[in-house]
């Protein structure tokens, strides 16, 4: 059983959200998602990803319900 990375990649971050990755460095950049730098590169910890998606739920739930 593989074991499940917690530091992602833009380009993994990308995959993950289905995004382009040059949408995850803007909104990295612009702190609209969760990140960290390492040098030039952007890291994002899975965990603060899984809890921005579903703040951006409950967000949008809580929009439509209105």
């Amino acid at each position: 059983m593989k074991k499940q990375k917690e530091i992602l990649t833009t380009k993994e971050v990308a995959e993950y959200l289905h995004i382009h990755p040059l949408t995850v460095h803007r909104y990295a950049r612009k702190g609209i998602i969760p990140g960290f730098k390492i040098g030039t590169d952007w890291r994002f910890h899975k965990k603060y990803i899984d809890r921005w998606i579903k703040q951006k739920l409950s967000t949008s739930t809580a929009n439509n319900l209105s």
